[in-house]
């Protein structure tokens, strides 16, 4: 195998600039702010164990939902050459199958905790599955499909467990939304590790990437090439719904509860966002995980900033949104297309490096 051209190191890396930019601007100006925004401590919890604390642990455990939605928004944006809006419905969803597993249960133990992330997957799948059909087989864009979802799936969690808000309690259930005794990392940043890992093997030793890629760049070029781009868009609303199922089941993990109305509220504009801020486009085609993790973190740093500045829970979407809009802006193609024209001169050098 040839080792990759200077072009494309070059190009790879230019997708990622705008999402580093934006993580330096923020380390530097927390930093500025309060030299000590990203001092990691460790303190005794109240179960007596030993666990790290600071900014920085918690934008790392507080994006873990996200980036594994993110993660599923990737490979749908890039196949369907549109986006979900319904994974938070869809995760209130899961969470209330989990929980309906889990109380049905005569005792919380690790294969109860198994089989209800189990079933849960199993029910996200279904659902997932059925926007993936109007997608792929009736044409329907992806948001317009998503918003049946959108609306319908908070009261069909409701509806799950007969109406109510139950809650589900176990050391197991605290241990895997909390922390592990004996290890001072919160269980959910271990979670996201382990998933993101299998993720990138998975798209590493096989052609799945390459193929969903090559059906949202040109589907019709792809089925020329063997390819079946109806396959292809169902798969990639099966591993959303895993993500679906995983980010829903940790959430319920974490708070010991299921509320239909609350659970990772708003997250898929988030999801949505992280793509973006990712250098992903949302039009399809190729993608990189990479960056939409790494929007993932920059959302969760910028709203934990703008709680550390005291900035109201009320006041903090507007905030955001402002400057979710330049990161996006600065990212767009004419902006890049402005910047190309300034440096003009750059691709001739690279060429002449790549030359050499």
């Amino acid at each position: 195998m040839s080792k990759p051209k200077l072009s494309e190191k070059l190009n790879n890396f230019s997708q990622l600039l705008i999402p580093i930019v934006a993580l330096f601007i923020l380390v530097v100006f927390n930093l500025i702010r309060d030299p000590a925004f990203f001092s990691i401590g460790i303190k005794v919890n109240n179960l007596g164990h030993k666990v790290l604390t600071g900014n920085l642990v918690s934008i790392l455990n507080g994006a873990s939902e996200l980036v594994i939605l993110a993660i599923g928004m990737t490979l749908v944006t890039s196949a369907t050459k549109g986006q979900d809006i319904s994974i938070g419905a869809s995760a209130a969803i899961a969470g209330s199958m989990f929980v309906k597993i889990l109380r049905a249960a005569p005792a919380i133990t690790v294969p109860t905790i198994l089989g209800g992330v189990v079933v849960a997957a199993l029910v996200a799948i279904l659902f997932c599955l059925f926007n993936g059909i109007l997608i792929s087989k009736f044409n329907i864009q992806p948001m317009i499909a998503s918003l049946i979802l959108f609306t319908a799936g908070r009261p069909i969690a409701y509806w799950i467990n007969g109406g109510a808000t139950p809650n589900v309690e176990s050391p197991l259930l605290g241990a895997l939304g909390g922390f592990i005794p004996g290890c001072p990392i919160p269980s959910p940043i271990l979670i996201v590790i382990l998933f993101v890992v299998i993720m990138v093997l998975l798209l590493k030793f096989t052609t799945l990437g390459l193929y969903i890629q090559a059906v949202g760049i040109n589907e019709k070029a792809a089925k020329l090439n063997g390819i079946n781009p109806l396959f292809m868009k169902l798969l990639v609303f099966v591993i959303l719904g895993v993500c679906v199922a995983l980010a829903g089941s940790m959430n319920v993990c974490r708070i010991g509860l299921i509320n239909h109305e609350k659970i990772l509220l708003d997250i898929e504009m988030d999801a949505i966002l992280a793509v973006a801020i990712g250098g992903n486009s949302l039009s399809g085609g190729k993608f990189k995980l990479s960056g939409s993790i790494l929007g993932a973190y920059i959302i969760q740093a910028l709203t934990t900033t703008l709680y550390a500045m005291k900035v109201s829970s009320t006041d903090i979407k507007a905030y955001k949104a402002i400057v979710i809009i330049i990161i996006v802006v600065l990212g767009s193609p004419v902006v890049k297309e402005f910047i190309g024209k300034l440096f003009k001169g750059k691709p001739k050098a690279a060429v002449k490096l790549e030359a050499k």
